[in-house]
């Protein structure tokens, strides 16, 4: 049985669109103590008293505007990467989520099960935020502790600003960039405010109309994955507001999903993990030999930003002779 094993963890989703299952969803979601920071006395009283009356209807009915025949949109999309990432590396990969399923502590209980001692641990969000990537790591080391102990963790930390995670957006935003638009607008998801001061969305989106922005392109580099945030509050409401104020086009960039750049990238980092750095430059070609895709391992190999190899022609980059048929030879080269 392997030894090592790979596990993703995100937020999670509602079991269904019904209002009961989005007010249990909402309740463990706004009652977790690092979404809304406040005492735990005055955290019931606004949940119960406030929030869980009102909320879980209006929810529902959003999660009911991106609900896919497979569920919600952000599990099934966490499924195929999870799945893709398993083939790429040829170990086991799990997926995990902090509220509803499937839950942190069935893969926990999974990996423990397997017989797997090391984890790597890929919280999905680029960056640090309190009510999302330190709840999630959170929740797996204190639920590890319970059920099993004897795994050892490393974590991924954040990434928002790795050259590899930039060059991944990049590949999948260039269609898009590539079109007709005026203004590009890139939102992140909104953290407690005493976390970090942002500029709401929608008041931006209706402000960007107002002084005469007419096509706009907007994308949401803080998801990896689409969810509710980007389908619903961005690509049904922003766009609403967007086109209300005065805009007449609103286009938005699909997040990373379980695009082949951000397997490689995941891939690229457990493989870094499970291997020496040697081992862990990642090339995709198209079927010409076009370079799609290249990794900060790459870069530094060859002594370029990733970047100036997008849309190279691979076989032209360099000519080489082989001088030895030893296999172990041919590996390292």
């Amino acid at each position: 049985m392997p030894e090592q094993a790979v596990l993703l963890v995100n937020l999670g989703s509602p079991a269904s669109t019904s209002v009961p299952d989005v007010r249990r969803y909402l309740r463990a979601f706004l009652g977790d103590e690092r979404v809304i920071d406040y005492p735990a006395w005055f955290r019931f009283l606004l949940l119960e008293g406030i929030i869980l009356r009102v909320r879980p209807k209006k929810s529902a009915h959003a999660y009911s505007q991106v609900w896919t025949p497979e569920g919600a949109p952000l599990p099934v999309t966490t499924e195929k990467v999870r799945a893709k990432l398993e083939t790429a590396l040829g170990l086991p990969v799990l997926a995990g989520m902090r509220y509803e399923e499937p839950s942190i502590t069935g893969a926990l209980e999974k990996l423990r099960d397997l017989s797997v001692r090391e984890v790597f641990l890929i919280p999905q969000y680029s960056h640090y935020a309190m009510s999302s990537w330190e709840t999630v790591v959170v929740k797996v080391y204190e639920e590890a502790r319970r059920v099993a102990p004897g795994l050892r963790f490393t974590t991924v930390q954040p990434f928002f600003a790795d050259t590899d995670y930039i060059e991944a957006l990049h590949t999948v935003s260039a269609p898009a960039l590539a079109g007709d638009f005026d203004h590009l607008l890139i939102s992140f998801h909104g953290v407690p405010v005493r976390h970090l001061r942002k500029a709401d969305s929608s008041r931006e989106l209706v402000r960007l109309a107002k002084s005469g922005v007419k096509k706009l392109l907007v994308m949401t580099p803080a998801f990896t994955a689409d969810c509710l945030e980007t389908l619903e509050e961005i690509a049904v409401e922003g766009k609403r507001a967007f086109l209300a104020a005065g805009g007449t086009e609103f286009r938005q960039i699909p997040c990373l999903n379980d695009s082949f750049v951000f397997i490689a990238f995941l891939a690229g980092r457990a493989r870094a993990w499970l291997e020496p750095p040697r081992d862990a430059a990642t090339l995709l070609l198209t079927a010409d030999g076009t370079i799609q895709y290249a990794s900060a391992t790459v870069s530094q190999w060859w002594q370029v930003d990733p970047g100036a190899l997008h849309g190279d022609s691979f076989p032209n980059l360099f000519v080489f002779e082989v001088v030895s048929s030893d296999p172990e030879w041919l590996e390292t080269q």
